[in-house]
């Protein structure tokens, strides 16, 4: 049985302008019936949006359906976005991060890459580097017998997407765009590539993935810019589609050509890519645990050169590796909010929440930048451990027991969140069936793990999960291979 299509909405730069994007989703789905999913390029915020985005921002109103949103594309707007990894920043409305895979339960992969191309170096946090658009097309070249994706997301136009096409009006395809993304859409081979930032709506003519007579027939990519939300000159902003994902299409019916297909505008970048294709080096290496393909492949094949086969150095001699852009929880940071430390140790450091579930809700995380305990070293690991036995001692003094939890998912710097609660309100027992049964509500695998065993055990690093602990020393552990609510612990407690 063939899978169902999904119904998707692609938009331009929203610029701010939340109520008019969202009513206009509203009126489609009035008339035409629900969509999936609504994925926003280009500038989502504006220099005016804070009015409006505080409603939705506080629960006041509620966008209509999921909306995933690119990151920054100018100085101006970093602030909307604080995890670089990205985040849920309001019901319905997540932002995917600085550049990787979603995938969701369907099996639908959407590829994508946040901000501009960097202009000089180190590439500012609105920008992104050569670094990594090779990252991110190394993450997806590994997988064995990759084909492509089903979307790719840029906010930019790809540099000289015009060619062997349709006129794109006044925009100079030639001189407009960036080349990087021109790179990563000839490597990515999308179904669907959206772009926006140029106030234009252009739907080029589908253009095909394979050379004729040389190359085994590929699907064709369909490239749409899109205008701005709202503008007076009436230009497309919003484009609706129904796609199955690749995963589940007959292969013969997804490489069918259309008649109107053309010669791919990115011919000379591949013939020119397995001259300049090289591998990253092994200080670069660590960047690809910051994103994942959910669903079927994690990480990547090791170097088979036989130097890690043979390598006998201990754990801890790992220095851990380098975030990709602004941290929010490496101490060395300029974003920490240094007047919520409580306590700095050798390697790990004692933080109040931000936002936290109550006075003492604080935070466990290493000074250096680690994305899961998985990935600790065992000295790192050994200062955890202590920081939390004295966790347990001061908590107990005060009538109350902490519950842990830790989600290596959509984050960047390992966060152990730890919540007290008074012991005269419930047991260890209460507590772990309030997991088990909001779990099962939401069809998640919550799985009890023996007291004494170390999360290592059960996750792979650069493996999503999600567990809970105990001050009494019981676990329990989820190991996410799709969707994961990004507020599931805090929800729960």
């Amino acid at each position: 049985m063939a899978a169902a299509p999904l119904r998707v909405l692609a938009c331009g730069d929203v610029e701010g302008r939340l109520e008019a994007i969202f009513g206009r989703v509203r009126a489609i789905q009035a008339k035409s019936g629900r969509f999936d999913m609504l994925l926003c390029v280009g500038n989502f915020f504006g220099s005016t949006s804070e009015a409006e985005w505080a409603e939705y921002r506080t629960g006041a109103k509620k966008a209509p359906i999921p909306t995933y949103v690119l990151g920054a594309n100018n100085p101006d707007t970093l602030s909307y976005f604080p995890d670089v990894s990205g985040c849920e920043l309001a019901e319905n409305i997540t932002y995917l991060g600085r550049r990787g895979v979603y995938s969701g339960c369907s099996g639908l992969q959407i590829a994508y890459l946040s901000g501009t191309e960097a202009q000089q170096q180190p590439a500012p946090a609105h920008c992104f580097s050569t670094k990594d658009v090779a990252e991110l097309k190394t993450s997806l070249l590994a997988i064995p017998n990759f084909r492509g994706v089903d979307i790719l997301l840029t906010s930019p136009w790809p540099r000289d997407v015009g060619t062997f096409a349709n006129s794109a009006g006044e925009i100079d395809t030639k001189k407009c765009g960036s080349k990087l993304v021109s790179d990563l859409a000839a490597s990515l081979k999308p179904r669907y590539h959206f772009a926006a930032l140029e106030k234009a709506y252009y739907e080029r003519l589908p253009y095909r993935n394979h050379m004729v007579l040389q190359e085994t027939p590929q699907h064709v990519t369909r490239f749409i810019a899109l205008a701005d939300v709202g503008n007076t000159s009436k230009k497309k902003y919003l484009y609706a589609f129904s796609i199955v994902p690749m995963s589940s299409m007959d292969p013969a019916e997804l490489v069918k050509q259309p008649q109107d297909v053309t010669e791919n505008p990115y011919r000379k970048l591949r013939k020119e890519a397995p001259k300049s294709k090289a591998p990253l080096s092994a200080e670069e290496e660590p960047a690809c645990q910051f994103f994942f393909d959910l669903n079927k492949h994690q990480g990547r094949k090791r170097p088979s050169d036989g130097k890690e086969r043979g390598d006998s150095q201990p754990k801890q001699a790992k220095k851990p590796p380098q975030p990709t852009g602004p941290c929010w929880f490496c101490l060395a940071s300029p974003e920490v909010e240094k007047h919520l430390v409580v306590s700095i140790g050798t390697h790990c450091y004692l933080a109040l929440a931000k936002g936290g579930l109550t006075p003492d809700h604080v935070l466990i995380l290493p000074i250096g930048h680690y994305q899961s305990v998985v990935d600790l070293s065992s000295e790192v690991l050994e200062e955890v451990t202590k920081y939390k036995a004295a966790l347990k001692e001061f908590f107990r003094s005060k009538g109350k027991r902490y519950v842990l939890f830790e989600r290596n998912y959509r984050s960047q710097h390992l966060q152990l969140q730890v919540i007290p609660v008074p012991l005269d309100l419930c047991t260890s027992e209460d507590i772990k069936e309030a997991f088990i049964t909001q779990a099962q509500e939401q069809q998640i695998e919550l799985l009890e793990i023996p007291e004494h065993s170390d999360i290592a055990q059960v996750a792979q690093p650069g493996m999503p999960y999600f567990y809970v602990e105990l001050d009494t020393g019981e676990k329990l552990f989820h190991r996410i291979r799709g969707r994961f609510p990004l507020q599931f612990g805090r929800e729960v407690l």
